[in-house]
């Protein structure tokens, strides 16, 4: 075990024991909450130690990233759960549902229905996540809370789509916690199960709101050249 294997597995620890922490202190809200490792931007030669150390579930942005990473990793750790966390161009669609085995950012209709074509050619069902606009803010992508209910009845009742859960992004500089709680209580309108929301700033708080997923980057592998909050 090299330094680098040593210092994965410190880090990996630390979040577990913050994530036991916080489902100790707050109930838990759920009976399993899964740490989506977020590996991008940081090479396949970062990720292998965290893989080393146990970690299975990871999170990416890009399509190409992924295609150009993982599948050397999967084949030595065919057990892995690849999460799409980034936003998805339709006409990157075919290769997501190749590559990805869940989708967090199912953002509106014409993405819905090429999903659903392209997971229908390809012979998989993949579960969905619905990227909400919970701060109702112009740059970001997702749907809007008041047409969330509608949105996930028209996924699964016209495309056939498995939605199992409501994702978000608050907005910036502002407390998370209210934004985490419209999330849960859309969620429990929906009738879904999953939540993923927060990240290296606030998954206790996610915890605490009733996250199912939360997506941490940073706080393992370092700060990225941009500082992505994750």
């Amino acid at each position: 075990m090299d330094d680098n294997d040593i210092l994965a597995a410190r880090s990996l620890g630390e979040i577990h024991e913050r994530m036991a922490a916080a489902q100790k202190r707050f109930g838990p809200p759920a009976d399993h909450v899964e740490l989506v490792a977020v590996s991008k931007t940081f090479a396949a030669e970062a990720v292998l130690p965290f893989l080393k150390a146990g970690q299975r579930v990871f999170g990416e942005n890009r399509v190409q990233e992924a295609k150009d990473k993982w599948p050397a990793l999967r084949e030595a750790y065919p057990d892995v759960q690849l999460h799409l966390i980034g936003p998805l161009q339709t006409n990157k669609a075919r290769e997501a549902v190749a590559l990805f085995d869940v989708i967090e950012t199912l953002d509106r209709e014409k993405l819905a229905i090429v999903l659903a074509e392209e997971m229908a050619r390809a012979g998989k069902r993949l579960p969905c996540f619905v990227q909400v606009n919970i701060g109702g803010e112009e740059q970001k992508s997702g749907i809007a809370p008041a047409e969330t209910a509608a949105f996930i009845a028209r996924c699964r009742a016209e495309h056939g789509l498995d939605i199992v859960g409501l994702m978000c992004i608050p907005p910036d500089g502002v407390p998370p916690g209210p934004y985490f709680a419209h999330l849960a209580g859309l969620a429990e309108i929906c009738g879904v199960a999953g939540l993923s929301m927060g990240m290296s700033g606030d998954f206790e708080l996610g915890i605490a709101m009733g996250a199912t997923h939360i997506r941490v980057g940073s706080a393992l592998f370092g700060y990225r050249p941009k500082a992505d909050p994750r």
